[in-house]
């Protein structure tokens, strides 16, 4: 296992090899390019670019079953099921919710030295379209439970393992798996070449809306594939808050009421006794000003403009199932003006035992900062705070809205040609996110203009995706023997 240190700040990410400390970005930004790009060279020389090809679990690998069993004793009990049923509906359903293996497993793996902000669960499925401030429907990483500083090349290969085990579970053969994996990994390599040339604020500007997601899909795939992605990105314009008061609520004696469907959704009242209810809801209304606190001085006024209705417990995700999760309708002019948010528990993340604990001092704040990092354009009501839980223990949320716009690919449905294109867009947005993060020059010298690390990569996506399959096998055979339980949502 890798030897544990703490890791620096979000923005304490460029790397220093003379033995230092790593220096901050207005450092690193007087270093020349030259000197940048020598730092990443010589970390190529240091560790080969295809050394990044092996993939062999360690002696003393833990139990993958136990490191899912370590987490679930941090969730809630009756839902901890529901999370090993869906990770057991398919390998890349399980590879999904497997983020806490997988890290580590990257952490005994070729350590580049190159840090930026992680994602630290980059897979294809936590890509996704939601809104702008400016009301245009964007793509963009998406979900940053686990982000960390820590190296590059860890993210690029969870994707292309991703890759990898969605293209299997289509039916692909080896050869077209490669094939997609290798133009993910060239996708990356390519922007981040593209980046490490451009001006430092072009690289913070850019972005993927809906126009050049399509001229990138028509760019990079079939008619036919292109025509996949806009349909995909096209249904994000309908999911906005009122069509989701429409779908989750219903009136109760003149009131909107979130409706319950359990054990995915529901709602205070059905959660508590009728006093604890008051307390909690009480309690959250408190809570949302003292999130309010962390949110601009201009989006403060926006929020003052709400008003609490309702309350719900919802089960999200699959990696995250059982966490604790609240979904909170507010009115703002008047019925016809709603806004949900959605109040996450954000745990420590999963690289922390490989790559020390966040600066932070919650996990809320390392969520937000990281996302506000690594995104171009984020959430408006983005926050953080801590929450006193029903059992009164004290834990660390984030804050985003429910409903604004929010689209996702269904990876298990895409042709081949979609498939790639779709990966081709998570690569050029996850060597986006770390060319704002890290040291883009050093990154571009050390991937080079050759494919050896793209082939390096393609090696250990197939020889993972078997791990996985073993993995994921291994789950159930735990759920068949009783050592876990997995239950069927309702």
């Amino acid at each position: 296992m890798a030897r544990k240190t703490v890791n620096p700040p979000a923005a304490d990410l460029a790397p220093d090899h003379t033995g230092g400390r790593a220096m901050l970005p207005w450092q690193s930004a007087h270093r020349t390019p030259a000197e940048r790009a020598a730092t990443g060279k010589a970390a190529r020389e240091a560790v080969p670019r295809g050394d990044h090809a092996a993939w062999k679990p360690a002696r003393d690998r833990p139990d993958p079953i136990g490191l899912l069993e370590a987490q679930a004793s941090t969730r809630i009990p009756e839902l901890v099921p529901i999370r090993y049923q869906r990770m057991l509906m398919s390998p890349f359903a399980f590879y999904r919710g497997a983020a806490a293996i997988m890290a580590c497993d990257l952490a005994t793996t070729p350590n580049s030295g190159l840090s930026v902000q992680l994602c630290g669960d980059a897979h294809l499925a936590n890509f996704g379209g939601f809104a702008s401030p400016e009301r245009d429907l964007v793509f963009d990483v998406n979900d940053f439970d686990e982000t960390l500083p820590g190296p590059w090349e860890w993210d690029v290969k969870r994707l292309a393992a991703s890759c990898e085990v969605a293209g299997r579970e289509r039916g692909l053969t080896g050869k077209q798996c490669r094939l997609i994996v290798l133009a993910v990994v060239a996708e990356y390599r390519r922007a981040m070449q593209r980046f490490a040339v451009a001006r430092t604020l072009d690289v913070w500007h850019a972005l993927l809306d809906r126009a050049r997601i399509v001229d990138l899909g028509i760019t990079v795939a079939s008619s036919k594939a292109a025509k996949e992605i806009q349909v995909m990105t096209a249904a994000g314009h309908a999911r906005d808050n009122v069509r989701a008061l429409e779908r989750l609520t219903r009136r109760v004696d003149g009131q909107f009421r979130i409706v319950s469907t359990p054990p995915l959704v529901v709602a205070i009242e059905d959660l508590t006794t009728d006093a604890e209810r008051e307390r909690v809801e009480k309690d959250m209304i408190q809570w949302i000003d003292t999130y309010w606190q962390s949110l601009p001085h201009d989006r403060q006024r926006l929020l003052e403009g709400y008003h609490y209705v309702h309350m719900a417990r919802k089960v999200v995700g699959v990696g995250s199932v059982g966490t604790r999760a609240w979904i909170v309708l507010l009115f703002g002019r008047d019925d016809d003006d709603p806004l949900f948010l959605q109040i996450k528990e954000a745990q420590s993340s999963v690289l922390e035992p490989y790559l020390g604990t966040s600066a932070y001092a919650t996990s809320g704040q390392r969520v937000i900062e990281g996302q506000r990092l690594m995104q171009a354009t984020s959430d408006i009501l983005l926050g953080w705070e801590r929450l006193q839980g029903i059992d009164g223990h004290t834990r660390d949320f984030y804050v985003r809205q429910l409903s604004d716009w929010k689209v996702s690919a269904d990876v298990a449905a895409m042709s081949p040609k979609a498939l790639a294109a779709y990966g081709e867009m998570c690569a050029w947005t996850l060597a986006r996110a770390h060319a704002r993060a890290g040291d883009r020059i050093a990154i571009a010298a050390y991937l080079g203009t050759s494919d050896a690390f793209d082939q390096a990569v393609a090696a250990f996506a197939a020889a993972y995706a078997d791990q996985n399959q073993r993995d994921y096998h291994a789950l159930a055979e735990a759920a068949k023997s009783g050592r876990v339980k997995a239950s069927i949502d309702r």
